[in-house]
């Protein structure tokens, strides 16, 4: 294997026994939420993976090495590092080369997970196109990855500060699979629906591996986004939240916020306009995300063998 990447144990075990597997980015918690809500969080994602009977992956970089799962000890101190490099695929050279401690993104999580063969990854909410994006060019690295990193993720949809609809149009292009899990409705990350309508949904676990299967057999590269809703009593005011939205973009506009600052700085905004009910609803689809991906890893570990 790669010098690079160091695999606790218990992971190292789980990928020669084909075992389920769920990947889990970083980012999450080194940028999304403060120290030590995002230790409880992430020890809570990483049970509930258990819970369901898949082993959790969290993957980062520590020090330059790539780390494939973390033991309890190594997430309490990540989670508690102040200066994390928020790491995407262009980054992770540079990262490792000067032996920096980064947190991955969904792109990154992607590449890296690929690369050590896990095949289900849980996340919030992907990125993609930013609004302005005519004028800005801004464009979440998330979406090319898709074409690269033969990785199913499960998520609530993109993030909402984006621009779905050209979101969508641009995973189209790419030749992106989006299948909604139980819904034909394309999920808006803190609301269950957008209006916008998919082509593909499933509605289990297994229908999803299946698809993981065929893709397989017809030797095709790329990964498939899992489009799973907001638990129904989490979900927020489409209204409430989209007047939080502008402002926060507003603000990060006066403030002249701009590349990878921009999304930690809008989720951080967006917490406080809606005092705290958007991190609320943020760790009900993170740990509903995990659940599902658990399903679906312990569903493809009885294809994959």
């Amino acid at each position: 294997m790669n010098p690079n990447i160091l695999f606790t144990p218990e992971i190292a075990d789980a990928l020669v026994a084909k075992a389920p597997i769920v990947a889990l980015e970083s980012t999450i918690i080194s940028h999304g939420m403060p120290f030590p809500h995002n230790l409880e969080v992430a020890r809570e994602v990483e049970k509930t993976i258990r819970d369901h009977g898949a082993i959790p992956a969290t993957i980062c970089i520590i020090k330059g090495k790539i780390h494939i799962g973390l033991s309890n000890d190594e997430l309490e101190k990540f989670a508690f590092e102040k200066d994390v490099f928020k790491c995407s695929r262009r980054d992770l050279g540079y990262v490792i080369a000067k032996k920096m401690t980064g947190a991955t993104t969904v792109a990154s999580t992607m590449l890296l997970a690929s690369l050590a063969g896990i095949r289900v990854f849980a996340t919030g909410g992907i990125g993609g196109v930013h609004r302005m994006a005519e004028s800005t060019f801004d464009v979440s690295a998330d979406l090319p990855e898709f074409t690269k990193s033969k990785v199913t993720v499960i998520s609530a949809g993109a993030k909402a500060i984006l621009d779905l609809p050209k979101t969508l149009e641009f995973l189209e292009t790419l030749g992106v699979p989006v299948v909604g899990y139980q819904t034909t409705d394309f999920p808006g990350f803190y609301t269950r629906g957008t209006g916008i309508k998919l082509q593909m949904h499933a509605n289990s676990s297994e229908e999803i591996s299946e698809l993981m299967k065929s893709r397989d057999e017809l030797k095709m590269s790329g990964g498939i986004l899992i489009a799973n809703p907001i638990p129904q009593e989490f979900e927020l005011d489409i209204k409430m939240i989209e007047s939080a939205i502008d402002e926060a973009l507003q603000n990060a506009a006066k403030e002249k916020i701009q590349g990878k600052e921009i999304t930690p700085f809008l989720l951080s905004a967006l917490n406080q306009i809606t005092a705290g009910k958007s991190q609320i609803a943020n760790k009900a689809l993170v740990l509903n995300n995990a659940k599902i991906g658990a399903e679906i890893a312990v569903s493809w570990s009885k294809i994959d063998r």
